[in-house]
């Protein structure tokens, strides 16, 4: 099965030796060079992956991520984000929005053909999931097609959000530690940033936890599911 990867980017000599390099991995590259053909070609072409630069013509990268997440058509697809931006807060900021990636300019060839392989191996990991779901008291976690429903009412997660919930739900009882978690969610070592757990589990409860706690937290160490299976 072909991997289709949508690179976008203002800068034509950065898309060229993306397109180039990733062509001779056996991907399929389509290209777009502002914000608002990237999401035009995002909805037509419903890529396996999208290399998304943040700073774009027409409309900002960030603002393309938020409306990719936001469409039911296209919520799920994997993004990595390629940007200038190095501070802490522009790469929190990109995957609070549910970038599943984030790699700064100027970057090595060969770190991105890592990044695009682990994360598309997580991705299909996932969608090969044979159990069918879990439940944890009144949430469902329904493996096959991404969505979690509280008290039968549906509850819009990102895919990291996903991944987040159903790790911990598969390690119920479990202490998992947030380098644990970056290991197995982000697929490589993220130098220490065990913020970016932090960020994605403060807003994973905002969205299941309503006066009710699933998510405990274990000081200094990291997280586990606070319900067992049938609770």
């Amino acid at each position: 099965m072909n991997t289709d990867i949508l690179v976008v980017d203002d800068e034509k000599h950065i898309v060229e030796l993306l397109k180039f390099n990733l062509e001779t991995q056996g991907y399929n590259i389509e290209t777009a060079y502002d914000g608002l053909d990237a999401f035009i070609k995002v909805r037509e072409l419903k890529p396996d992956l999208i290399l998304l630069d943040r700073m774009l013509p027409n409309i900002d990268g960030l603002e393309v991520l938020k409306k990719i997440r936001e469409d039911k058509s296209t919520k799920n697809i994997p993004v990595i984000m390629l940007t200038a931006k190095t501070m802490e807060k522009d790469k929190i900021e990109g995957l609070d929005v549910g970038a599943d990636d984030y790699i700064s300019k100027p970057f090595s060839v060969q770190e991105v053909l890592a990044r695009v392989k682990a994360v598309l191996r997580r991705y299909n990991s996932s969608k090969s999931e044979k159990k069918v779901s879990i439940e944890l008291g009144n949430i469902k976690i329904d493996l096959q097609n991404y969505e979690v429903f509280k008290d039968s009412k549906k509850i819009d997660l990102t895919l990291k959000e996903f991944e987040l919930l159903k790790l911990l739900a598969q390690n119920k009882g479990k202490v998992l530690s947030r380098n644990f978690l970056l290991d197995k969610i982000w697929g490589y070592e993220y130098f220490g940033e065990t913020r970016t757990v932090d960020v994605h589990i403060r807003h994973l409860r905002k969205k299941i936890e309503d006066g009710e706690k699933y998510i405990e937290t274990i000081r200094g160490v990291g997280y586990k599911i606070n319900l067992k299976e049938g609770d």
